[in-house]
């Protein structure tokens, strides 16, 4: 009984943890996986079982496969084509939508809202439309299309999985269409009739355009009588300057962008600041800095700036950016902050980064190269990318492979992790991808939160947590049917994938639905896909569901939009789920 309640008590704390985001995801799941350890709730053995199960380790696999072929640039070329010769709201919701949704069933969804993100922006730009008209649609398309295929989320690899291990077959490739293609086209409709209605028309300012830069920055001359000439930005006390930020200097006409604390200042560098430009003033006063024209005229037009989305995984989050070491880290220099659609005023060293936050940076040559996918989401292109026929060629080669590889599955010659695995190996040997990529193509971070996940959802039923939220629902909702029964899990469900990752929200409920299944004596198996259906369906939070993250600030979004819009969506994508479900399987 202490086992219950202590249980009970934990994933309380857990679930108020995700919900206010007082940690990265992964650190709040691995700490509640170890308290369960350490209090012998759990053992070790059980702890580390998610990291070998099959569900988990084909996730793994497929974010190889994914990235290979969204790195050939077809999903990007096909996108612009579907955009080009749009002319009305309605027009390029009907184009963009349906083939987003068809495309998320067999590719990671992430990949294509970063892709179509700004494809999208750009275009509301030059039609003088409001982008928050079309990019809460377009997370939404995604989602819904990740419910028709076995591969469409790592959702419904995780349920496969957790099916295998307990016994049975497991999903087959297209065994979610049953459902998922009815709520994908039910759904499809309603965003492309109603959500026009039901989001806002809220222009957001374009951060990158250089003109927009130049309302909050100062330029410095640094002349002859510069006690400092020749020596370091750190010696010359240029580093930590209240309220400013030395970005980048601009010298012989080369711009050196990102400034390091060890670049020595040379007589005719101009010197580029960003933050309270109101106390740009204060330069004038140091010998040798003379303040430029405030026009910022001689602002030099190479800087290459990106926005970014700040990850719910981040390893920047909760910590100010100067703690960060964010210069060396990622080669670029953070010069505005945007959160909820605002500019934060602070001094941008001391703003404590959020999920969802914006930056904008002037980033170097090496940003390029770095590694910084876990950290946030491009969402403006660093420059035009070049695609070289031989890489289009590699690309359509990968997805035929892949085809090839979804035919086995289908026919039920190969597993789907077996299938997965030979893909990923002849794409390592015929070069398509390298060991570097291999690394950096993996989520880490989603694949540690899954198998934290599997040791928290034994906790539940090794404390008895499961067996009585089971018989609380049933009791709840067995007096009105079996209906009632399957909308109260896909209520719970959907409650949890609101506070966590949809994967996590789905392991934590399958032993609840075991223990359903046993005690009405029904098939495990559609309350398992009524569980995976829920878990993708996040719709009315930007937090619960990574692809809303991404739109969130870019959108110019306010938390209650995502209510307003995704709430309708909720509701008819809950029903027609359950009654789907009782028509399909009971």
């Amino acid at each position: 009984m202490i086992e219950f309640y202590f249980v009970m008590i934990a994933m309380g704390l857990m679930l108020m943890s995700l919900l206010f985001e007082i940690e990265r995801p992964e650190v709040i799941l691995a700490s509640t996986l170890m308290v369960f350890v350490l209090t012998g709730i759990i053992t070790p053995a059980e702890a580390i079982s998610g990291f070998s199960n099959e569900g988990m380790l084909t996730i793994a696999l497929l974010f190889i496969v994914a990235g290979t072929i969204q790195k050939s640039g077809i999903v990007d070329r096909a996108l612009q084509r579907l955009l080009k010769g749009a002319t009305s709201n309605h027009h390029i919701m009907a184009r963009l939508l349906p083939p987003i949704s068809l495309l998320s069933g067999f590719v990671n969804n992430t990949p294509i809202v970063i892709a179509a993100t700004p494809m999208v922006k750009k275009w509301c730009e030059d039609k003088g439309i409001s982008p928050s008209k079309f990019l809460i649609p377009l997370s939404y398309a995604t989602i819904l299309g990740g419910t028709i295929t076995l591969i469409g989320t790592s959702t419904n690899l995780v349920v496969h999985g957790l099916l295998i291990e307990n016994g049975h077959k497991g999903l087959s490739f297209f065994q979610l269409s049953a459902v998922g293609i009815p709520i994908t086209l039910i759904g499809l409709g309603y965003l492309i009739f109603c959500s026009s209605a039901l989001l806002p028309d809220r222009k957001v300012n374009v951060m990158t355009e250089t003109e927009a830069l130049r309302e909050f920055t100062g330029e410095v001359l640094v002349t002859r009588d510069f006690p400092y000439l020749n020596q370091s930005v750190k010696n010359a006390k240029l580093r930590s300057l209240k309220g400013l930020y030395l970005v980048s200097i601009l010298r012989n006409n080369r711009t050196i962008a990102p400034v390091s604390s060890a670049t020595h200042l040379h007589e005719g560098d101009l010197l580029l600041f960003t933050g309270d430009i109101s106390t740009i003033t204060e330069l004038q006063r140091v010998k040798g800095l003379e303040l430029q024209s405030s026009s910022g005229s001689h602002f030099p037009e190479d800087h290459r700036l990106i926005e970014a989305v700040v990850t719910h995984h981040s390893s920047l989050l909760f910590k100010k950016i100067k703690d960060t070491d964010f210069r060396s880290q990622h080669q670029a220099a953070v010069i505005a902050v945007h959160r909820q659609n605002h500019r934060l005023k602070a001094k941008i060293g001391d703003i404590i980064l959020k999920p969802g936050d914006i930056l904008l940076m002037i980033v170097g040559d090496e940003f390029s190269k770095k590694k910084r996918s876990a950290d946030f989401y491009s969402i403006t292109h660093l420059d035009e990318k070049l695609v070289t026929p031989k890489q289009i060629q590699k690309g359509w080669l990968a997805i035929g492979l892949f085809a090839v590889m979804i035919g086995l599955v289908t026919s039920g010659i190969l597993s789907m992790l077996t299938a997965m695995a030979i893909t990923t190996l002849l794409l390592f040997l015929f070069k398509f991808v390298s060991p570097g990529e291999l690394q950096n193509q993996i989520q880490w971070h989603v694949l540690l939160m899954i198998a934290c996940s599997f040791g928290i959802g034994l906790a539940l039923t090794n404390s008895g947590v499961a067996t009585s939220i089971a018989h609380f629902l049933m009791n709840l909702a067995s007096p009105f049917g079996l209906v009632a029964v399957l909308l109260s899990i896909y209520l719970l469900t959907n409650i949890f994938t609101e506070m966590m990752t949809n994967s996590a929200a789905a392991v934590l409920m399958f032993p609840i639905v075991v223990e359903v299944s046993k005690t009405l004596q029904i098939d495990l198996l559609p309350l398992a896909i009524i569980v995976a259906i829920s878990a993708s369906s996040s719709f009315m939070t930007p937090i619960g569901y990574q692809t809303n993250l991404i739109v969130y600030g870019v959108g110019g979004y306010r938390f209650k939009d995502f209510i307003k819009i995704g709430a309708p969506l909720t509701v008819i994508v809950m029903i027609v789920t359950v009654f789907s479900v009782r028509l399909m399987w009971f």
